[in-house]
């Protein structure tokens, strides 16, 4: 069996999980993968067929967005070129993890795909959303990456094709311990900003891991690391809590190891919005943004207790079995209906 694997490169979720589906998959057949967006941090740790610079997003040095790199970053032809010429239709197998190329490629060409991953949970009603839903968030969420079939991944199983998050073996076979520090990944941020923020606390220790660090650094109560796999599992494996965004696999990991969790969205991320939403639901501390009221925050979560472990150890085995499931029940179908997908020639977010 030929399996075409496309993973969105924008942040690390995405290609850390990739990391882990891929040795399961290629028991099945040769597994190609279509690296697409240029803003991920941690290495692919296997061979890449196809790459492209996609859509990514960005980020600027306080927590938000960078609207303006990412308008920058988008080039219609180039798009249209590469939707035109991705050979999807070679393979017997296609899965996205949150591609736009490869789904208006899909589209274009009428051949099936599955989308795996976070995102794809968001195709039901069930999964939390904050109190004001966002209109635009909910149709990207929803339409960036338009596929025949879902599995998606979140903290809780809120409908029946939504599964586990998948765990890095790092963390899955670590037994944590508690050696006080707390481990910081906000990468939205700045390390100048960052040390802004927590260099105040000095009776408390901070690993801070941040895409601009290129050398590990010792300022005072802060040791900040590069945006390394190895040294970060470490550090949350042996922290007393972890600060980070309201992405998907962070907070997952700390949930399954137990550590106390506070989790600050991303401004202008929708998707984290509703991930702060679903973490809240389960007593998780989640900030709007760090401001004046930071101190306070901090200090009351500080006292709060650990969560218990979630058990998220099945995730791959399911995966991999609602995969080839969908594949065999496609193969008995002698009408398959490939939606029609309104993706206009390449431009992205037309309907």
């Amino acid at each position: 069996m030929k399996i075409f694997y496309a993973v969105q490169a924008t942040g690390n979720g995405h290609i850390s999980r990739a990391m882990e589906l891929i040795p399961h998959l290629q028991r099945y057949g040769t597994v190609d993968i279509f690296l697409s967006g240029d803003n991920g941090h941690l290495p692919m740790d296997a061979p890449v067929k196809y790459r492209s610079k996609g859509l990514s997003l960005y980020y600027n040095c306080s927590g938000g967005l960078d609207y303006w790199k990412i308008i920058r970053g988008f080039h219609p032809l180039r798009l249209k070129k590469e939707i035109a010429e991705l050979p999807v239709e070679k393979y017997d197998l296609v899965i996205n993890d949150f591609d736009y190329i490869t789904a208006a490629a899909c589209a274009k060409k009428r051949i099936p795909s599955i989308q795996v991953g976070h995102q794809a949970s968001f195709q039901s009603s069930f999964t939390p959303r904050p109190g004001n839903k966002n209109a635009v968030g909910e149709w990207i969420l929803k339409n960036f990456a338009k596929a025949t079939d879902y599995i998606g991944l979140h903290f809780e199983k809120y409908d029946e094709f939504i599964l586990p998050p998948v765990i890095k073996k790092d963390i899955l076979h670590a037994e944590p311990v508690d050696k006080g520090h707390i481990t910081v990944y906000l990468p939205s941020y700045s390390e100048y900003t960052l040390e802004k923020i927590f260099s105040p606390y000095r009776d408390l220790s901070f690993h801070i891991f941040s895409p601009g660090t290129k050398q590990p650094v010792k300022k005072e109560n802060i040791l900040f690391w590069p945006v390394n796999k190895q040294l970060f599992n470490q550090s949350l494996v042996e922290c007393n809590g972890i600060i980070t965004g309201a992405g998907f696999e962070t907070p997952a990991e700390a949930l399954y190891l137990g550590k106390r969790l506070l989790c600050i969205p991303t401004r202008g991320q929708y998707e984290q919005l509703c991930n702060a939403a679903a973490l809240q639901k389960m007593g998780i501390t989640c900030l709007k943004k760090i401001d004046s009221h930071f101190p306070v925050a901090l200090s009351q979560w500080l006292d709060t207790k650990n969560p218990a472990c979630i058990n998220y150890r099945q995730a791959i085995p399911q995966i991999v079995e609602h995969l080839f499931t969908i594949q065999e029940r496609r193969k008995n179908s002698f009408n398959m209906d490939i939606p029609e997908i309104a993706y206009n020639n390449g431009a992205a977010f037309s309907v």
